[in-house]
């Protein structure tokens, strides 16, 4: 499978990924980041960006392409450092990205800090109802360590099956689908 940077600095550039039978990462999809990064363009400069469970940082190296001022990338497998790591120093982007080793749902306070955008997508597989439950916790986990500003935005990519429950100090403002994949956007309830 070829990953390509679809705007900015780095447009075009190929990123490093797994092999195409590895099914432990799910890239997100060219049209559904490129939909993603066109509803958040006029945030992303100079913005401060987290990939939760990053995979190969392709959604992170994309906020950077576009003007971020740094990106975090969270992932907990070690295979997937590598590629972040790699595709990070590749397209040149060391001195913008912090690479941390992370179980997002165990260890999320090795994480605290403000962000201007939040992106998680959580590996699922669609007969593992149990890859299908990181959702919930993962957002429990961003209001209860306090990560958003007061105009932070929060993206949320996971299955359609997956339930992901009320979180009363986040308001969902748009609601996207692309075949059995929903992308949530969120802001801090006022």
């Amino acid at each position: 499978m070829s990953l390509k940077v679809i705007a900015g600095t780095a447009k075009g550039k190929l990123l490093k990924t797994f092999p195409k039978d590895d099914l432990a990462v799910r890239p997100m999809l060219g049209r559904m980041k490129k939909s993603v990064f066109d509803i958040i363009r006029f945030k992303i400069p100079n913005s401060v960006f987290i990939d939760l469970f990053a995979g190969v940082g392709s959604v992170g190296i994309e906020a950077l392409s576009r003007g971020a001022k740094k990106a975090v990338f969270a992932e907990l497998s070690d295979a997937s450092l590598s590629i972040i790591k790699y595709n990070v120093n590749a397209l040149g982007f060391n001195n913008n990205a912090k690479i941390v080793k992370c179980d997002v749902i165990k260890n999320f306070s090795v994480l605290q800090d403000k962000y201007d955008i939040v992106f998680m997508g959580p590996p699922y597989y669609k007969n593992n109802e149990k890859t299908r439950a990181l959702v919930y916790p993962t957002l429990k986990n961003v209001v209860h360590y306090n990560i958003l500003k007061h105009d932070s935005i929060l993206i949320v990519q996971k299955h359609i099956k997956e339930p992901v429950g009320v979180i009363e100090e986040l308001e969902c403002y748009r609601i996207k689908k692309y075949g059995d994949t929903i992308i949530y956007f969120y802001k801090k309830a006022r």
